[in-house]
């Protein structure tokens, strides 16, 4: 095929989007069938960025060494088409659309189709087809029209799930429930290892080059448990540090690495992301350390949703050790009150002012990765505070919740992660002050299995912060989040740590917030 027809052929699909910024230096695939050794799509498939009339479908082929090394295969080096196939039922009776897919070695053979025209508040079924393998069935749904009246978004918040200190049983009730989708803030892959805790072991090494990074997502995508919740529902992601490296701000690591070297690993590390997610657009292509995945999901009427980056675009933690950076607590440290550090960046922080103050939905949903309410401690002068979460960004905070405030925002609840606690908090534009008028509401999910704090600390922080409602770190889940014109529900889902494999859930609390009531309550 010459590369103007094959160019044409591409526009014609419904996939043109997606493959738009990899048309310009991909040969024509041939058009033989392979007959594969291995099973190509041991990685699963996944559904992303619902929209009413539109999804993200994904799946990899993973080239196993005896297909790569099949004579006459050239299975590493040449251009792969993939089928894909949609349908409106579960037994696959109704085929909606059919369309092919290119991909290649230099995306790690990863498959990104922006499905349209596509009905809102819709189930789809899809699967993939490469020569003579089959994929796993996929079911997925599109959000509501706009302008439509919706009495229920159910979503399983979820984050940190270090394969090492535990098993994903989480991930198998999640798939089970009846979710319009899950809402993952981060810490999908952990690059650190830590034996102390490991009841199953990484394998190779720290990742710090893109094969490393592919490596250590393939490892974590073989998962039954992972893969059945992304089968079974559309996922809204957003990073957080470990899919790099260990509370890394911007171009800064704790180890003071050169920012070049780092914004090097970090463009492995956004590649890698890009290539084993259901996200829409990967790296820039002239700046391959950079990559946008914050985004707003409007779900009818009922609520908007923001997904905000924490990481890419923040200023270095305050006052850091000089010998070891990241995060730790800091005392007396001037930094804190600097209006000009940014947990968002500047271009991300005018882009949530403008979109939550033009917010006219019901109710404001704000994900993030971390824990905005305060865990500050008392210190021998004065309190110490966490200078990696929202605590070492008090500035940043207020602005946040000046919004609110401005914007005469009655039902903004936050939504985050990354602290390995089930947390239900009021937000005030001053922490713990009760004079300050509560404005905004917190609920913050458990590690899906990483370790958490120890009980003793975590009373200490718990009893040191008034703002807290419901403060526990000792077990790991999810949480069920319900979302009606009346009311957002939590219901912390856990078991104990570690997990195993045949561990049973349960609901350690529930609160929920009321309509124009900003604060949580418990049920």
């Amino acid at each position: 095929m010459k590369r103007r027809d094959f160019n044409q052929y591409l526009q014609r699909s419904a996939m043109a989007l997606a493959l738009a910024p990899w048309t310009t230096s991909m040969a024509a695939p041939t058009d033989k069938v392979h007959r594969w050794v291995t099973h190509p799509f041991a990685l699963g498939v996944a559904s992303g960025r619902p929209r009413p009339d539109s999804v993200v479908l994904w799946t990899r082929l993973l080239i196993s060494e005896q297909d790569r090394t099949a004579p006459a295969e050239g299975l590493a080096t040449q251009p792969l088409r993939v089928q894909l196939e949609v349908f409106s039922d579960a037994a696959l009776k109704h085929r909606v659309q059919q369309s092919d897919i290119v991909t290649d070695s230099t995306r790690g053979h990863s498959v990104h189709a922006h499905v349209q025209h596509l009905q809102p508040s819709t189930d789809y079924w899809y699967r993939f087809r490469q020569g003579d393998a089959l994929s796993a069935v996929g079911q997925t749904r599109t959000a509501p029209a706009l302008n439509a009246d919706i009495r229920q978004l159910r979503i399983a918040l979820a984050s940190c799930q270090h394969y090492e200190h535990g098993q994903y049983t989480a991930h198998a009730e999640i798939a089970k429930q009846p979710l319009d989708f899950v809402l993952f803030v981060g810490d999908y892959i952990y690059e650190s290892s830590n034996p102390q805790y490991a009841v199953r072991k990484h394998s190779g090494e720290e990742p710090k080059t893109l094969p490393q990074y592919r490596e250590r997502y393939e490892q974590y995508k073989r998962d039954p448990m992972l893969q059945a919740a992304h089968a079974a529902h559309p996922w809204v992601l957003m990073w957080d540090d470990h899919e790099v490296v260990n509370d890394y701000a911007n171009d800064q690591d704790r180890n003071y690495t050169d920012p070049q070297h780092m914004l090097m690993r970090r463009a492995a590390a956004y590649q890698a992301y890009f290539e084993h997610q259901p996200v829409l657009l990967g790296p820039d292509k002239d700046q391959p350390a950079h990559m946008r995945l914050y985004e707003q999901l409007s779900w009818g009427k009922l609520a908007d949703v923001w997904t905000l980056d924490c990481r890419q675009y923040r200023s270095a933690q305050a006052c850091r050790d000089p010998v070891r950076g990241g995060g730790r607590m800091v005392m007396q440290c001037d930094e804190l009150s600097d209006p000009s550090r940014s947990m968002l960046g500047q271009a991300q922080e005018r882009w949530l002012t403008d979109s939550l103050s033009q917010s006219k939905r019901q109710w404001q949903l704000v994900a993030q990765a971390t824990q905005i309410s305060s865990t500050s401690v008392p210190a021998p002068a004065g309190r110490a505070y966490w200078n990696d979460a929202w605590d070492g960004y008090p500035e940043a905070r207020k602005r946040l919740l000046q919004t609110v405030v401005d914007a005469k925002l009655q039902n903004v609840v936050t939504l985050g992660g990354d602290v390995h606690c089930n947390v239900a908090a009021n937000l005030r534009l001053e922490p713990n002050n009760p004079q300050s008028p509560i404005v905004a509401s917190e609920f913050v999910t458990t590690s899906i299995t990483s370790r958490g704090l120890g009980d003793k600390p975590a009373a200490v922080i718990r009893e040191s912060n008034a703002d807290l409602l419901h403060y526990r770190s000792d077990e790991r889940g999810y949480s069920l989040i319900t979302v009606t014109p009346d009311e957002v529900r939590c219901d912390f889902r856990t078991t104990a740590f570690p997990v195993v494999t045949d561990a049973v859930l349960k609901t350690q609390a529930s609160y929920v917030v009321k309509r124009g009531k900003p604060g949580p309550q418990i049920v």
